[in-house]
Parts: structure tokens; C-alpha cells; sequence
């Protein structure tokens, strides 16, 4: 279903702003500049028990002007989006980079890009979530708390709800205008089982965060009917489950978990401003340096992964990046081998001849109108292997080992090399059939020993596309939204720790 802009944002003065902090830009001297209005709103839901703890709905607009003057960069933004203060932000942005020119040891050039002249796109959902009234979700969240409540076994039950409608517009002097909106949610069921002892154990669900609206949670696009029914009795048997043995197992690991994985050791990876060492300060630089770009082997010939801005619902789909770039898909891993990274437009000409691309494939994000664009993360997805097996089929290989579903904790080293992580359920495998629950599992490895121990993929009836709200890159920090999708799989010979051992428990 195809929605209309917000009024609300079409109404503030975009083109007429844009068309006067440009020309005053380039009356200034800036050899590129562009300009961004934004108007992101957020609802956010939380209950405890049934009882409303929270809700909170606001609004935040911004006007932001970046310049390219004497090849140096210069930015800035005001919360007042008017015609009067785009000519005076874009003259401020240029007295900026002015200032900053004696620090600047390589000027700074940009990719090219084809224009496009007042295009508009918006996401795909079917009801948009600010649509609905807070009375109306309230009344399923305490429906759905009751239900759990209703078990023995269950003792606290939290529900959360985040929801954001961003508009976004973006003007710059080779002409390009655009007009874009995305609406996304993240809906989290956690329920707590709390033993006489004083211990305590939970299960949250794995529903995704999406690019959708409140159709996710009413009209069948997740079954959170079956989801809600065993989470009880998937919560005893968690708590009841014996600890898990450390050593070596083989690992079928559920989407649900596996996405985490990928975003860590793949994702953030192969960011091209962390491989060149740009990115450093905030979780570290990466291990896939621009010199293995051809040669890396990440991991088995089975590993096909790419990076999109297109995937419909995916968090970090766009028409456009924030430097006017159109959406694009591409790889990254093919065959194993790394042979691509994500680039803004100025690392892609930069590094056009290690690359051997000379275009930016449009990942360029800020997150709100006073954050200058940075290099930020598409969905980045492993591919599944066309009429490959079900997860039932991957699990039947394993003699001894574990089946891995739902995400949680997670640590890795400043090159996204070294890495643990644990999840929401495992469940032992015994001559390749379930036969119940583990607890206090992590598995740990490095990216290459994981991603080679790779030894199946399932197929697309496997997949699915899984995600984050609060991916944190940058100084300032900003926070982006991003997916990742892909099918279950089979890892042979991974180490897993005992997760109470290791904490001297």
C-alpha cells in the first residue's frame, strides 16, 4: 500500500529553503554543497505486568547544510527550518570549513552520481503506527501480559514498543532533490520466571524489528499468537535445563541468532572507514583491510553475502542515502572471499582504484538533522543456498551439538575478529534430533575459523530477515536502524563456553 507524505513535514518550506541556502553556498565559494530537512517523530510503549510504566510520543525538526569549500569539509544545523536561516547556515558552514582548511591534508573530492530531479519515496507498510491510537495498543499489550500472566511459570511479563515515522529531504547543487519517509517498529515480549530460591530466568521473543507498520502486530505479517502460547512452557523448560558442558560442538544456528552474528564479524566489518582506520575510537578499526580486498578468505565457498538498501522492510532501506545516492544492492563476501565494502561518496572516490568501482553504493546516513553523514551500515545478508535444507535437515546431521535460537549477549574485539556470543534458547542435539534444553551457552571463535567452519546453508524457506533499532557508530554517537537477513546453518567444531563457569560462578 502506498502512503502520502506527512503533511505535517511537506508543510515546512523545503524547496524554498533549498533553493536559497544552495545559492548562498555557492555565492560563497562551495564547490558542492547539500542540504537536509528532517522531521522525525518517535512513540515509544512500556508495560510492566500489564500496567502502563510509559509512553512518551515527541517530535524533533532540523535543518542542516553541509559545504565542500578549498576541498575541505564544513557543516551546520539549526532547529529553526526557515528560508533566512539556510542562507545563514550555509555561510556558516562554509566559514567552518575556512577554519578547518590549515587541518586538511587531502581535499576532499566525491564520487559522481547521476541526478534525480524531485523524486519521493516511502517505505512499505500498510498502517501507519501513529495512526493508531496509544488506547488501542495499550489494550493489546495488556491482553497479551494477562494471557502470559495466566501460567504459573510466569511470573512478570514486559512489553515494549518503539516506533518512528522519519521524513527526510535532501537537496544539493548538481541538481538532485529528493522527498523520503520510512516508518519502522520493534515490539519486545520478555517474560520472567522467578524460582523460590531467589533466581531467575527469561525468554524474550525473536520477533524482528521491521521496516512495516502496526500490521505487524494485527494482521498476520508475525505469529505472535504461537510465539505467546509457548513461551511458558519454553521458560520451565529453560529454567529447568541442565548447564551446558564446554568443549567443542557442532552448531545449527536459527536466523534469529545468526543475524547478530553477521552484523559483528561481517556488518561492521566491512565498513570501509573502519578497514582504512577512519573509525577507531568508537568499537574499533577491522581486520579486512582494503589490501585483502580479492584474497580474504572469510569464510567457505557456500558464503554469499551482500549489502542493500532495497530489501522491502528492511530497516536500513531507503530510496536514497543522504548523499543523494540512489539505493543499490552489491556484494561483499562472494564465494567466501571478501570482495567489496560499504562506501559513502568520498571513500569511493578516494579508493577507486583499490576498489575498482568509482560510484558510492549509497551508505550515507545521519541520524537526525545536527548529525553530519557518515558511512553507515545497509542490510547486510547471507545469502541462502537455492533448494537448500530445512533447519529439521540441518539439525538431523548433527550427532552431537547444539541448536541455537533467538539473540542476547554478545562481545568483540576492536577488529571484529574475536567474538562470543549467547542467545535466547539452546537446545541439545543427540543424534540429530532435539532432546531438550541448555543453559549458560556461548559460542566462541574468530570471524574466519567461524564463517570456515560453515559447512551448510539452508534454503530460502530458512530464511529470514532479522535486525536492530541501536546500531552506535560515530563521535558524536548516532544511532542507525539496520537488518540482516538469512537462513539457518550448519557449523562444525565450534567452542562452547559455560557461561557461570566463566564468571567464576
Amino acid at each position: 500500500m502506498s502512503h502520502p507524505v506527512d503533511p505535517a513535514f511537506l508543510s515546512l518550506p523545503l524547496r524554498e529553503a533549498a533553493e536559497a541556502g544552495l545559492q548562498a553556498a555557492r555565492d560563497a565559494g562551495a564547490t558542492h554543497a547539500d542540504l537536509r530537512v528532517e522531521r522525525l517523530r518517535g512513540q515509544d510503549v512500556s508495560m510492566r505486568d500489564g500496567r502502563l510504566q510509559s509512553l512518551s510520543d515527541d517530535v524533533s525538526v532540523g535543518l542542516a547544510v553541509r559545504v565542500v569549500h578549498d576541498g575541505t569539509w564544513g557543516f551546520a544545523s539549526s532547529a529553526d527550518v526557515t528560508v533566512a536561516e539556510a542562507v545563514r547556515l550555509a555561510q556558516e558552514a562554509v566559514d567552518v570549513a575556512r577554519t578547518s582548511r590549515p587541518l586538511n591534508s587531502q581535499p576532499v573530492e566525491l564520487a559522481d552520481e547521476p541526478v534525480y530531479t524531485d523524486v519521493t519515496w516511502v517505505s512499505a507498510y500498510d498502517i501507519d503506527p501513529f495512526s493508531v491510537d496509544p488506547t488501542e495498543k495499550v489494550a493489546l499489550f495488556e491482553q497479551w501480559s494477562q494471557r502470559l500472566l495466566g501460567h504459573d511459570d510466569v511470573d512478570h511479563v514486559d512489553i515494549s514498543l518503539q516506533q518512528a515515522l522519519e521524513g527526510k529531504f535532501y537537496a544539493d547543487t548538481s541538481g538532485t532533490m529528493t522527498t523520503q519517509q520510512r516508518v519502522r517498529l520493534q515490539p519486545q515480549v520478555t517474560g520472567t520466571r522467578v524460582d523460590p530460591g531467589g533466581g531467575f530466568e527469561t525468554m524474550r521473543t525473536v520477533a524482528a524489528p521491521v521496516g512495516r507498520g502496526w500490521e505487524y502486530l494485527t494482521d498476520g505479517a508475525y505469529d505472535w499468537d504461537d510465539e505467546l502460547a509457548q513461551m511458558p512452557e519454553r521458560l520451565m523448560e529453560k529454567a529447568k535445563a541442565s548447564s551446558v558442558e564446554p568443549g567443542s560442538y557442532d552448531l545449527v544456528i536459527d536466523p534469529t541468532n545468526l543475524w547478530l552474528t553477521i552484523h559483528e564479524s561481517i556488518g561492521h566489518a566491512t565498513e570501509l572507514d573502519r578497514a582504512l582506520g577512519y573509525e577507531a575510537a568508537y568499537a574499533g578499526t577491522s581486520f579486512a583491510t582494503l589490501d585483502q580486498l580479492g584474497s580474504l578468505r572469510y569464510g567457505t565457498d557456500l558464503m554469499h553475502v551482500t549489502g542493500d538498501r532495497h530489501t522491502p522492510h528492511g530497516l536500513s532501506t531507503v530510496g536514497y542515502d543522504d548523499e543523494g545516492v540512489a539505493a543499490q544492492e552489491w556484494d561483499l563476501i562472494r564465494d567466501g572471499t571478501l570482495v567489496g565494502y560499504q562506501l559513502d561518496r568520498r571513500m569511493a572516490r578516494q579508493n577507486a582504484t583499490a576498489l575498482g568501482v568509482r560510484r558510492s553504493n549509497g551508505c550515507a546516513y545521519a541520524d537526525g538533522p545536527h548529525r553530519v553523514p557518515v558511512q553507515r551500515m545497509p542490510n547486510v545478508s547471507l545469502q541462502p543456498a537455492q533448494g537448500g535444507p530445512s533447519t529439521e535437515d540441518l539439525i538431523a546431521r548433527v550427532e552431537r551439538g547444539i541448536y541455537v535460537v533467538g539473540d542476547k549477549s554478545w562481545s568483540i574485539d576492536m577488529q571484529r575478529y574475536n567474538f562470543q556470543f549467547t542467545g535466547q534458547r539452546f537446545y541439545e542435539i543427540r543424534g540429530g534430533r532435539l532432546v531438550g534444553q541448555l543453559r549458560d551457552v556461548a559460542y566462541q571463535a574468530t570471524t574466519t575459523d567461524f564463517w570456515g567452519s560453515m559447512e551448510a546453508i539452508g534454503g530460502p524457506q530458512t530464511y529470514v530477515l532479522g535486525g536492530a533499532f541501536n546500531c552506535g557508530k560515530a563521535q558524536p554517537s548516532q544511532t542507525a536502524a539496520v537488518s540482516h537477513g538469512c537462513p539457518s546453518a550448519l557449523f562444525r567444531g565450534v567452542t562452547i563456553l559455560n557461561t557461570v563457569r566463566e564468571a567464576g560462578r
